[in-house]
């Protein structure tokens, strides 16, 4: 990836009146493992469905990831499934990893403007995980996957629906995402992106392709340290170029 700036300029931000957030690996940090207990229970419903044994599952599972954005959108497109079903199975799962980050709620609340969080997961997931971290009361709302029409991002649409929904002028909009793959629409929508990466760069970063540098020019900053940057940002950012 080209080097982009890890400080934010706060000219940059002076303007936003919208703060648009991923969750998983986002909001929480990636050493977590919060998405790993959810990347293994979609192995599990696989091998399950299609009677696979786990290696041969997976491999499936990350195929249809990639070719449909998210594995149940590669199972309802191939399989049919109840995507209700789905989602209350995989995350199924144990929330006492996720650390409380008061330096993060207060960094986020004292961001001028609306504040949200856009997810390909479901909104039970968000609020329980957004709820550990002690940040969910920061958030004027909470877009998740059904919200979509169970169409995940990186599709055009679904940001076209969020921001409509939403009553957001892009344009006026900030994006924090953890894949690069997601930015790229919102660059083009005109809003301002953030990626968002582990601090520790030795840590497993998922799938290879995920972080392709095709999408380098998506992304107009790189941060490891989300509360650290939205707190250089300052509180009074709209006084930024006074």
């Amino acid at each position: 990836m080209n080097q982009k700036p890890d400080t934010p300029n706060r000219a940059d931000f002076a303007h936003v009146t919208d703060w648009v957030f991923d969750l998983d690996n986002t909001l929480y940090p990636r050493r977590t493992n919060l998405f790993a207990q959810i990347d293994r229970n979609m192995t599990a419903y696989v091998a399950e469905l299609l009677s696979l044994p786990e290696d041969e599952a997976r491999a499936m599972q990350k195929r249809y990831y990639r070719e449909h954005g998210t594995t149940l959108a590669g199972l309802m497109h191939h399989h049919g499934i109840d995507s209700n079903a789905f989602l209350e199975r995989v995350h199924d799962i144990d929330y006492s990893h996720v650390e409380p980050d008061p330096a993060l709620g207060r960094a986020i609340a004292a961001l001028p403007g609306r504040k949200f969080i856009f997810t390909n997961g479901d909104t039970r997931h968000a609020r329980r995980t957004a709820e550990a971290l002690g940040v969910l009361d920061h958030f004027d709302d909470i877009f998740d996957i059904v919200a979509a029409d169970l169409v995940p991002k990186p599709a055009g649409e679904t940001y076209d629906k969020f921001l409509g929904l939403n009553r957001i002028d892009a344009a006026n909009a900030a994006m924090f995402e953890d894949l690069p793959r997601n930015l790229t629409v919102p660059k083009s929508l005109g809003m301002r992106t953030v990626l968002v990466v582990p601090s520790n760069m030795k840590e497993a970063v998922g799938e290879s392709w995920e972080h392709e540098r095709t999408h380098d020019e998506a992304i107009d900053y790189v941060t490891d340290d989300l509360a650290g940057f939205l707190v250089a940002l300052g509180p009074q950012i709209a006084r930024a170029t006074g």
